[in-house]
């Protein structure tokens, strides 16, 4: 079953500079990212030590709002500027890097945390991989 983005995206009228099937599949990991990092933040306010998980907290919502705004722009179409995506993608692969780290530092401790970095390793191999097909 196709997901609603690629619905979406198949519905489009028009033809799209970036492959529908990638971009679709794209737009759905920055989407997953963005719970990830929410709900990682949301846990990391409920642990007891929270005042050692502020950093991780703050870089958790960051991520997520890039994360969000990154797959907002690339559901937009119409008068697509290949600029403002490259530059979206590259600032949202070193949110997503930094988090990553930072909630890797985390792991060992923290179930959400693991996962927030897991998920978001893959979403930044998903914004390199784009970059890397626009050149």
């Amino acid at each position: 079953m196709a997901s609603v983005t690629m619905s979406m995206l198949d519905a489009y009228p028009k033809s799209i500079n970036l492959d529908r099937a990638k971009l679709a599949a794209l737009i759905d990991t920055l989407n997953s990212c963005a719970q990830a990092c929410t709900a990682c933040a949301d846990a990391c306010l409920s642990e007891e030590e929270v005042a050692e998980l502020t950093k991780c907290v703050r870089t958790d919502l960051d991520c997520a709002d890039v994360c969000t705004t990154t797959a907002r722009v690339l559901s937009r179409h119409e008068g697509y500027d290949a600029n403002v995506t490259r530059s979206l993608l590259e600032a949202c692969a070193t949110v997503c890097r930094a988090c990553g780290d930072e909630c890797a530092r985390h792991a060992a401790m923290h179930e959400h945390c693991r996962i927030c970095a897991e998920v978001c390793r893959e979403c930044e191999r998903a914004c390199r991989d784009m970059l890397a097909t626009i050149g």
